[in-house]
């Protein structure tokens, strides 16, 4: 749910906060105020295009936050896919606007356009009048119907999904394999002479890590036997002066002393303990000097199979488990190509069995489909004729394609006839900019359960409606807010009375320039702006009267 949307030096608005709550929130205000300006906000948050101009004249750089609360556990799932992390239940997309840039970030980390985008689309989604003209494609149509069909389609398209590109798959592997005899064997020689190469190597995993290291201490091996001999020297060599032969002295001196009373012969065992410690010390460091003595050969002979293994990465890999990987694929090819004809045939068997259980799938999908779109046909017709159009039609089709994709050999398209007596036609050709703000409020409400996404945004769905089918349209988006959080802007009463939250989007002129300002209505206040709405400037005690009858008769309804 969006819980908090804040603007800061956007265009009219020099610094705005809503906080918004669950249900349907309602914003209203003149025209010209401001709302469409507030919905742009909110997509520019959303990783909407950006340019310089929509800056406050006179800023250097604008704000814009969206504060969301996740909840759902599939969502969050997803989410963390996406290496995002609500924090305390919380995730907030912000867009720091600036001239001819913009920097967007999630919960304070700056992340990619693309990253901000898929976020997005899993907690929003922005219905306007643009939106409408998804219906205008015919490929949208599929879409909208393996939706309302539900958890009962998506494991066979998956299953459709993956069938199609092992078909694909396979049917690419008989293309490239498809060679004369030279050709045959040509490869073939090829595919010995490597395998011999990686075989003659006999390669261990993890050979290449030791050797380099032990390269390594071969080629520091002179610094370093320097560096422990001198450290030897000063801690136990044979020659008198180094810390040893003064540990020894301290021992003697401190003998008598341990003798006298308690605390001396805890210091002394202290001496004696730091005296056992330096001679194993000075154990270790002889054997680890010893680990520094290489001869010229042993020094030539790693030399020479490190060259070796790197001739072979820069031929076959970058690791010796890649090199061997390599060979391993070397010897199956090898074995298809010395019986070639067998090989072929297993080939175009598994090409027939993958396009068989192909073309299942794509028979099952087909009779998923056509029962779902009886289905969802129904649903909409029924939620159009309570939207004030009772005379419209609507039908989806389902037609077979010629060839099978991932998504099986399916296209549907909506037919929609608006009067009685019309034929039904293609929803795209035939249906206007007010028809098709109501079927696609008819598709969201039928589909109010299906989709996951918590909060919807509508702006101008009331185009080219007005009176009872306003009420109509008030009543459906106060339904789906009864699932999800609805955020509408309209300029028609019967559709404000429904808000569960209302606001008004207003303008003020001041200190020299215009500024839009957002402020929560309570109930009288809202009351009062639904009168504004239905008798303008004069608002009588009788306009308020019937602002409050319908705001009640709004709420009875749903």
């Amino acid at each position: 749910m969006l819980q908090n949307l804040y603007v800061k030096n956007l265009a009219l608005i020099e610094e705005a906060e809503v906080e918004f709550g669950q249900g349907l929130n309602i914003l209203t205000g003149e025209t010209g105020a401001g709302k469409s300006l507030l919905m742009g906000s909110v997509s520019l948050a959303l990783g909407g295009k950006y340019s310089a101009d929509m800056l406050r004249s006179g800023a250097k750089s604008g704000l814009v936050e969206l504060t969301f609360a996740v909840e759902d556990e599939k969502i969050i799932s997803q989410l963390e896919k996406l290496d995002i992390f609500p924090e305390d239940g919380c995730l907030t997309l912000g867009r720091r606007l600036m001239e001819g840039r913009s920097i967007s970030r999630i919960n304070g980390e700056t992340v990619n356009m693309g990253t901000l985008k898929d976020v997005a689309s899993l907690l929003i989604d922005i219905h306007g009048q643009h939106e409408n003209q998804t219906l205008l494609h015919r490929k949208n149509h599929l879409v909208l119907l393996d939706l309302y069909a539900g958890e009962e389609i998506h494991p066979l398209r998956e299953k459709m999904a993956e069938a199609f590109h092992r078909c694909r798959e396979l049917r690419r592997r008989a293309e490239e394999s498809m060679l004369d005899e030279k050709s045959r064997e040509q490869e073939a020689s090829l595919a010995r002479f490597e395998i011999n190469e990686i075989e003659e190597a006999e390669l261990a995993p993890g050979e290449d890590v030791k050797l380099e290291e032990l390269y390594r201490r071969m080629t520091q091996s002179r610094k370093l036997t320097e560096a422990v001999a001198e450290t030897h020297q000063y801690t136990g060599d044979d020659a008198r002066g180094n810390a040893s032969d003064f540990l020894s002295r301290a021992i003697r001196a401190m003998q008598d002393v341990s003798e006298f009373d308690e605390e001396g012969s805890q210091l002394y065992g202290q001496l004696l303990e730091i005296d056992s410690l330096l001679n194993d010390f000075n154990r270790e460091l002889s054997d680890y000097a010893k680990s520094f003595e290489f001869s010229e050969e042993e020094f030539q002979e790693a030399e020479n199979r490190l060259n070796l293994i790197n001739h072979l990465k820069a031929k076959y890999g970058n690791s010796i488990s890649e090199i061997l990987e390599y060979c391993e694929e070397k010897k199956e090819r090898l074995t298809e190509l010395e019986d070639y004809d067998q090989f072929m045939k297993d080939l175009n068997e598994k090409i027939e069995k993958a396009g068989q259980e192909m073309r299942k799938s794509a028979d099952r999908l087909h009779r998923i489909r056509k029962k779902a779109a009886s289905g969802f046909s129904r649903d909409i017709q029924k939620q159009i004729g309570e939207l004030n159009f009772p005379d419209a039609k609507i039908e989806i089709r389902i037609a077979r394609t010629e060839h099978c994709s991932a998504n099986g050999n399916d296209d549907a398209e909506f037919y929609f006839s608006a009067n009685p007596g019309e034929p039904l036609k293609p929803l795209g050709n035939v249906a206007s900019g007010g028809e098709l703000s109501r079927v696609m409020l008819a598709i969201k409400t039928v589909l109010a359960d299906e989709e996951d996404t918590p909060t919807l945004i509508f702006d101008e769905i009331d185009t080219g409606i007005s009176g009872a089918t306003a009420g109509k349209v008030g009543e459906k988006l106060r339904l789906i807010g009864k699932s999800r959080q609805v955020i509408c802007i309209t300029h028609l009463p019967q559709i404000a009375a429904a808000a569960d939250c209302h606001f008004l989007i207003r303008k003020e002129t001041g200190k020299g320039a215009a500024e839009t300002k957002i402020e929560p209505l309570g109930g009288e206040q809202s009351i009062e702006e639904l009168a504004r709405m239905l008798g303008g400037a004069n608002i009588t005690d009788r306009i308020l009267e019937s602002a409050r009858e319908m705001k009640e008769l709004a709420k009875s309804e749903t």
